[in-house]
């Protein structure tokens, strides 16, 4: 039997708050790779938040392919990982991506008290919000296993 996830369970399983392992090509050097927080609606791009000016940030506005890993941590191991270009960069609002994304990760109240912390560096207007369109797909669900 195949471990391999259907395009409904990569989807769902992409849904769910993991921390996503971002890899970025870096000229000259291996990739950059940093864990993000991400969000993901089944059909739609990917999506994750960052600043301008953040080694990341900079990396990402030349453009090109990207690939995300989103994992579990305990037993049975299940992962999908992403492969896909970058489809936009926009700038980032605090109400509308910061504080939504947060609570995802931390819960409503902490969510909230997340983004209000950030709040003075959102007003600096460095925040962006990256789109990633998923074009390859690699998954592994070991609870398929025999």
């Amino acid at each position: 039997m195949s471990t391999s996830m259907t395009r409904a369970e990569r989807e769902a399983f992409l849904q769910e708050p993991h921390i996503g392992v971002l890899s970025i090509p870096e000229p000259g050097q291996g990739p950059l790779t940093s864990p993000v927080w991400y969000d993901y609606a089944p059909g739609g791009d990917l999506w994750f938040l960052t600043q301008a000016t953040a080694r990341k940030g900079r990396l990402l506005a030349v453009g090109g392919r990207v690939s995300l890993l989103a994992q579990t941590t305990s037993s049975p191991y299940r992962y999908v990982s992403i492969e896909g270009p970058v489809s936009s960069i926009v700038p980032s609002d605090l109400l509308a991506d910061l504080q939504p994304m947060a609570q995802r990760y931390l819960g409503e109240r902490a969510g909230q008290d997340y983004a209000a912390a950030l709040a003075d560096k959102y007003a600096l207007g460095n925040a962006i919000k990256i789109l990633i369109r998923p074009r390859r797909w690699l998954t592994v669900d070991y609870a398929k296993r025999p």
